[in-house]
């Protein structure tokens, strides 16, 4: 008798083809990440979204996105309206992936009515993959962490 030994990784079969699609595309409907965006910020044509800071003003000094729009997620149902256009898509971001900040900026932003998306990564990914960013004290940019950013852009494959 010989006995089978399943590994973690496959202990819970993979979705099929048409299940794993639908769950990934609908995941790019909510997410994004910190390359695209800056390579949308960059375009000449204008990104088509506007990217909202969630965080607190003391980290909005510290550093933030180019661009960006300081939208504390504190502040969004009193400032929304006033300062997005409900036919433009917001995308949120907060201090990385150890922070809901960007989700919960998201869940606010959805509730009043306007399309969102997430920034994976968050401020600390648009700073580690090497990407200018703005304090009080001018622009800023520290060198890429090579963990994070690919320099050979033909090696990601993304």
């Amino acid at each position: 008798m010989t006995t089978t030994t399943v590994n973690p990784v496959l202990r819970v079969a993979p979705a099929s083809p048409a299940v794993a699609a639908a769950h990934f595309r609908a995941s790019l409907a909510l997410y994004t990440d910190v390359s695209d965006v800056a390579a949308a910020l960059a375009s000449g044509d204008g990104p088509g979204f506007v990217l909202a800071d969630s965080r607190s003003a003391e980290a909005w000094d510290q550093g933030h996105v180019p661009g960006a729009l300081h939208l504390p997620t504190a502040r969004i149902t009193e400032r929304a309206a006033d300062l997005l256009d409900p036919a433009v898509p917001v995308v949120t971001y907060c201090w990385g992936p150890g922070c809901d900040g960007a989700a919960r900026a998201a869940l606010a932003l959805a509730e009043l009515g306007y399309r969102v998306k997430e920034m994976l990564g968050g401020f600390e990914y648009w700073v580690r993959e090497g990407f200018a960013y703005e304090t009080p004290r001018g622009g800023e940019r520290r060198a890429a962490d090579l963990l994070t950013a690919v320099v050979d852009s033909d090696a990601c494959g993304c």
